[in-house]
């Protein structure tokens, strides 16, 4: 394969500390790297450097003459601009031109098709101008893609679709790719090779994240200067990967075998019975009951949801970016009441919130963390064990020379740990959190998400991303339209059900210019109105169909010789891929009438 580009025996010094010494690496074509490793260890700095952008103190880095890189950065770049979304996201190009190109009109609607081309860009918010920025990038053609935390401010239809042209933007051997994400269901689907930073230097591992956490492990295991909790918590999330995510061992290198020998003696992620128990004894019987509740501002946001939450429920809330997620949980809290229906709490409840505002720090953004924590209470029982606050927070990730900082000049990731500390120390019953993820690296989630298995309370989780909600909570609703839908199949019944509710509203929409998100849902004229009630009807015909085809198939599998394995798997996989392709039909039919009932 040809060389794309390499770093020999790179160093990067800056005033207060060494970020590398002597680092080597390159990147070939068909390379697909995913770059992780603790906040702060060098991971945009490497980035940065392989793309051209940084400049290292020693070594050289080489570039093949003729290569293009593309790179994303972090920060906002677009604040001061002065373009519009078009111009920043097309140039020049006329509409027939770009239009007409599948691949820039994919782009164009997956990731900016809800913002207005005439808009000024720097008229917008952060999330926006970021999906623009990734939107300008992906439309050129580029030999190198240097991409950092490409899914931030994207919700999980976002990346999904990112994800998969990601995997199809170039051919197998082409191009090159270098990833750095938080995102590990995002890094799983995507890359090939695992690089961790650490400690000035680099570590590769071939495959994905499941395949790097087994090896892992395995190195955790041999290395004996790693702490016990830290290797438990590997293993614990070995473990998931192993058992939680099934789809992810079928990759070459994460060997099956091995892993199980790792994770022999793992116990189960959580007790949900001792949970519930202790749930039930902090709440009572009563939380949260919704009942028929609706709310609206100059447009309805929510209608008629009704949800009972239950003492140690533990429920991750999945939705399109502004479609009232954020509305709904205010409402739980109080901060909003229903325009319609009835909201009941418990008399034992308390919220704790760890909202994206980071609303519990702002009092205390002058005071060094060490005095923070001097003002809360001596001792927290975790896990049936006494913990200061100082352990706890060491416990997320924080390390004991930060305890000198002043809480306002702690980076993203630290001011989320000791938001999160701040947010349990008040001992809360049910726990909220708003997007948790952001800002935080593997390490940190890691170490979230085993804190969370004892968590004896009500736990509600709105995040985009599908890993972390998939590992902490124990069944999603989604936000669709305005309803509230319980999803049985989880992220992957919401992506089809997201899906489905696009191709209704194309197949309604009239060729306007965009509308922002938050505009309410037009009546539809009798003729869309009709075309939708012929689709309708042409579904329910599908799902009757192959629902007598399932049931010919269960019938065949009772008649079926039971010693004929070769037969009984046939028809097994039969019967899994009508169930899952009703499941589908039924997913567009139940969005169509949607569609139907919103716009009325």
């Amino acid at each position: 394969m040809a060389h794309l580009l390499s770093a020999e025996k790179v160093g990067l010094d800056y005033p207060t500390r060494t970020v590398f010494d002597s680092l080597t690496c390159g990147i070939d074509e068909g390379d697909r790297v995913g770059i992780v490793g603790r906040n702060g260890d060098g991971k945009s700095s490497l980035l940065g450097i392989l793309a051209g952008i940084v400049r290292p103190t020693s070594g050289n880095v080489t570039h093949r003459g003729d290569i293009r890189v593309g790179y994303l950065p972090q920060d906002d770049q677009l604040s001061e601009s002065g373009q519009t979304v078009g111009h920043t996201v097309v140039g020049e190009r006329p509409e027939y031109e770009w239009a007409s190109d599948a691949k820039i009109r994919t782009i164009v609607q997956e990731l900016v098709g809800d913002i207005d081309f005439e808009r000024n860009v720097a008229d917008l918010s952060g999330g926006e101008r970021r999906r623009i920025a990734l939107a300008s990038l992906l439309v050129e053609d580029w030999d190198v893609l240097a991409l950092d935390e490409p899914t931030n401010h994207l919700d999980l239809e976002a990346i999904s679709w990112l994800a998969g042209h990601l995997k199809t933007r170039w051919a197998p051997n082409k191009g090159g790719l270098l990833l750095v994400t938080h995102d590990r269901w995002f890094l799983d689907e995507v890359v090939t090779t695992t690089w961790e930073v650490h400690d000035r230097i680099l570590e590769p591992f071939k495959g994905g994240y499941a395949a790097y956490v087994l090896a892992a492990v395995e190195r955790d295991r041999a290395a004996t200067v790693i702490e016990t909790k830290k290797r438990n918590m590997r293993r614990k999330e070995l473990a998931w990967l192993r058992r939680g995510a099934p789809a992810r061992t079928s990759k070459p290198m994460f060997h099956i075998e091995q892993a199980n020998a790792l994770i022999a003696d793992v116990p189960e992620f959580r007790d949900p019975i001792s949970l519930a128990k202790l749930a039930m004894t902090r709440l009572g019987k009563k939380v949260v009951d919704l009942e028929n509740v609706s709310f609206s501002y100059d447009w309805e946001v929510l209608s008629h949801v009704t949800w009972r939450i239950a003492p140690g429920e533990r429920t991750g809330i999945l939705g399109a970016n502004g479609v009232g997620k954020s509305t709904l949980l205010d409402l739980i809290t109080g901060k909003l009441h229903p325009t319609k229906g009835t909201l009941t709490r418990g008399k034992t409840v308390r919220f704790g919130v760890l909202d994206q505002e980071y609303s519990h720090l702002v009092p205390v953004y002058d005071d060094f963390v060490r005095i923070v924590l001097g003002r809360l209470k001596n001792t927290f029982l975790v896990e049936g064990k006494e913990m200061s606050p100082s352990q706890l927070l060491e416990r997320l990730g924080f390390s004991k020379d930060q305890l000198s900082t002043r809480v306002g000049e702690l980076s993203g990731g630290q001011k989320r740990r000791l938001q999160l500390l701040l947010v349990l120390c008040d001992e809360p019953n049910v726990l909220i959190l708003d997007e948790p993820t952001n800002d935080v690296d593997t390490d940190m989630l890691t170490a979230l998400e085993d804190l969370l298995d004892t968590w004896a309370g009500t736990l509600i989780v709105v995040s985009h991303d599908r890993y972390f909600v998939e590992r902490v909570t124990d069944q999603q609703y989604a936000i669709i339209g305005t309803h509230l839908r319980h999803l049985p199949g989880g992220v992957e019944e919401y992506l089809r059900v997201a899906q489905a509710t696009i191709a209704a509203r194309q197949l309604t929409a009239a060729p306007t210019q965009a509308k922002s998100a938050s505009t309410p849902t037009e009546q539809l004229t009798a003729a869309e109105e009709r075309t939708l009630r012929k689709k309708l009807a042409s579904l329910e015909s599908r799902i009757a169909k192959v629902g007598k085809r399932r049931d010919e198939l269960h019938e065949l599998l009772a008649q079926t010789d039971p010693s004929d394995w070769v037969r009984l798997h046939d028809l097994g996989s039969q019967i899994d891929e009508t169930q899952e392709e009703q499941a589908t039909l039924e997913d567009e039919w139940l969005a169509l009438a949607e569609a139907l009932d919103l716009s009325r």
